[in-house]
């Protein structure tokens, strides 16, 4: 530890651990040097190599340099993005983003201020960086979609015992190897945006993206549905749902309009949203999977029966009834 601080010309600085939460891939530690504040990032999972970590840093040093809301990553005096530890781990540090979570406020966003300010933020934030990912020509190259979701993956890494969802998730695939991949839709998007991604200044409303470590080329739809199944949250209170439809049409409607204001995203795309969806159900269906391996335990059917009752019956969301 105190070898990836001298590399940084943080060996003065105050360490913090982060606890780790759920399907955590890294150990992260907050450091602060005099007034600054510094994210150092150790990941030592093993099963990404140094480039897919060099891609991810150049690629947030690209949005960065051009002005996007995010966590810019620090180099080291050697003018590394990432530093290899004496065992092997991986280390790069990031500036603090400013504000805080959502969850850490309670959920309560910034005094005198509507809600539909924040959704129109969060498309915002998010219409700037898929801006920037069109113009972005990598030197190191990330995953794309297909090089880990594909039926041979998913039928390693799933038992058998779940056969229907296999069978459910595989006609997926077929539907999204059916859609547009030109650059105008696809490229390397964040892959996990939502709240716990960013922080809000409650001051302002400014957005501060961060964690870039699942970003992959996909569809710019993904990070859109993403969202969108996220929003859900919003209307969970309300029983009728002729209202929870009103309550997410509104909420969607902002964050579009605040992506739009940076960067466009086609009717044809929109109207397939359910099965972007999808494809967000089988990200969290296949991170279960992944981080239960990674523990050695079993999977918990009740962390994935909503998602999985959805596939194999081809249905959508409760809030789409």
């Amino acid at each position: 530890m105190q070898d990836i601080l001298c590399r940084y010309g943080l060996e003065d600085a105050v360490i913090r651990p982060v606890p780790p939460h759920d399907g955590g891939r890294n150990r992260v530690f907050i450091l602060t040097k005099g007034i600054e504040k510094y994210v150092l990032r150790l990941s030592e999972t093993g099963d990404r190599t140094e480039e897919e970590y060099l891609a991810e840093t150049e690629f947030v040093r690209h949005l960065a340099a051009n002005g996007a809301p995010v966590a810019d990553v620090l180099p080291s005096r050697g003018g590394k993005l990432v530093e290899r530890t004496a065992d092997g781990a991986f280390a790069s540090v990031f500036r603090y983003a400013p504000g805080i979570l959502l969850s850490e406020n309670s959920y309560r966003y910034r005094a005198d201020a509507p809600l539909s300010e924040y959704f129109y933020n969060t498309g915002k934030t998010l219409g700037k960086l898929h801006a920037l990912a069109r113009t972005y020509e990598p030197r190191h190259r990330r995953a794309d979609y297909f090089d880990k979701y594909n039926d041979r993956y998913i039928d390693r890494l799933i038992p058998d015992d779940y056969a229907p969802l296999k069978e459910a998730i595989g006609e997926r695939f077929e539907a999204f190897r059916a859609l547009p991949r030109d650059e105008s839709v696809y490229g390397l998007v964040h892959f996990d945006f939502s709240d716990g991604n960013y922080h809000v200044d409650m001051e302002t409303g400014k957005i501060t993206v961060f964690d870039f470590d699942n970003a992959m080329y996909a569809w710019y739809m993904f990070d859109l549905a993403n969202l969108w199944t996220h929003g859900v949250g919003w209307c969970r209170g309300e029983d009728d749902p002729t209202k929870r439809r009103a309550i997410m049409d509104d909420y969607f409607a902002a964050v579009l309009a605040g992506y739009r204001s940076e960067t466009d995203v086609s009717d044809e795309l929109l109207q397939k949203l359910p099965l972007f969806v999808d494809m967000v159900f089988i990200e969290n269906i296949v991170d279960e999977f992944e981080c239960c391996r990674r523990a050695g335990t079993e999977v918990d059917d009740d962390d994935i029966a909503d998602a999985a009752d959805a596939l194999i019956r081809h249905i959508e969301l409760p809030i789409l009834d």
